[in-house]
């Protein structure tokens, strides 16, 4: 199992250079062994920036999505009509000069065929990435939460496809577990789960739009931890993470509150090894909720904020710790950002070098605090 005292949620700033490929790409001025190479720059940049930093896991940045989430779409035959958008709905808060968040969820939005992979969604990023890491380096993947996507499946476009949610869902879930189940195949030692839709259900508009799907959330949170269960128990032998967050583009947010009412069903219920928490702020509620956290699993605090240039200090950190130690032993613990600094290509409002040195601020509290 994977004990790193610090780790990195996922993604990293997308490059100037990257962004502009993208364009360029799609407006076909651009084919596909030269905008790989941008990719493959892109990636090799974000490994340096995490290693020389001294974390223990590195990811490749996410810098081959669009979102975190994207390269389901990506990778599979089925979601008809979508785009950026389609990852960006609901009600974004935060700072204003970053301009009106506030969306609806898109109208052509929904799964219109059965689905079919086109492609694995990760494989190439494990491959790759793996090649270039360094030998005391973990390498880590991101894949979505399998319930994360309940929001493709609309009653209307999808019914000739899959009549029920549930359905849907169940494809979902199998096209994941066969992703893990290549992953481990191809050496993969660590995997993670992102799961922003738990937190979600502290807001009432996105506990209201799961209940109209049928039963409560709390059933919802139940069956979506099932399903995370059933993906991750298609690569035994692979640590797993498990990330929760309040919501994160442009330096946006989506929901405040601690986590008291989902802890019980999330903490105990999931089967992933550590559990990364956002902690960056007083929208995180307090550390009490970590009490239902199993002995057999690591916390992962987020305290370090991906949303604005601050940089905590490794006194501070090291303080907000100990303090969450009167819960968790403290060799259960660790340290990372609160979540990806880019979790689509749209970053959120910190530079590069921002970046290094909130991940070195995360290495020298770990050096204080475990030596």
């Amino acid at each position: 199992m994977i004990t790193a005292h610090t780790d990195v949620v996922g993604s990293l700033l997308r490059p100037a250079e990257l962004l502009r490929a993208r364009e360029e790409r799609a407006a076909g001025r651009l084919d596909a062994p030269a905008f790989k190479a941008v990719e493959d720059a892109a990636v090799d940049g974000a490994v340096r920036l995490q290693e020389e930093a001294g974390m223990a896991v590195a990811t490749d940045g996410e810098m081959r999505r669009l979102s975190f989430q994207s390269q389901m779409t990506e990778a599979v035959e089925g979601f008809g009509e979508w785009d950026l958008d389609a990852f960006l709905w609901g009600n974004w808060q935060g700072d204003a000069e970053t301009g009106d968040w506030s969306r609806e969820r898109p109208t052509r939005l929904g799964v219109e065929g059965r689905l079919r992979r086109r492609r694995f969604l990760s494989v190439e990023e494990l491959v790759y990435l793996r090649a270039r890491v360094g030998p005391g380096t973990v390498p880590k993947v991101t894949l979505p939460s399998p319930s994360l996507f309940a929001s493709f499946w609309d009653p209307e476009r999808s019914a000739g496809a899959y009549p029920t949610l549930e359905a849907f869902l169940a494809d979902v879930t199998d096209l994941l577990r066969e992703e893990v189940a290549e992953l481990a195949r191809l050496g993969a030692r660590y995997l993670q789960l992102d799961a922003p839709h738990y937190p979600l259900l502290l807001e009432p508009g996105t506990r209201a739009f799961y209940e109209a799907r049928g039963g409560s959330w709390r059933d919802w949170l139940a069956r979506g931890i099932e399903l995370d269960n059933a993906v991750m128990d298609a690569a035994p032998g692979v640590t797993f993470g498990f990330h929760l967050c309040r919501g994160n583009q442009g330096s946006r947010w989506l929901v405040e509150g601690g986590y008291d009412p989902i802890a019980g069903p999330v903490f105990r219920g999931t089967r992933a090894q550590r559990l990364l928490l956002e902690y960056d702020d007083e929208r995180s509620g307090s550390f009490a909720p970590l009490a239902e956290v199993p002995e057999d699993k690591t916390v992962v605090l987020g305290l370090v904020t991906t949303k604005t240039p601050r940089v905590e200090s490794p006194e501070w950190l090291e303080g907000q710790v100990r303090e969450a130690a009167r819960y968790v032993p403290l060799e259960r613990l660790a340290l990372s950002p609160q979540c990806g600094f880019s979790t689509s290509v749209v970053g959120n409002r910190v530079t590069v070098e921002d970046e290094r040195r909130k991940l070195a601020a995360i290495r020298d509290a770990a050096e204080r605090l475990w030596r």
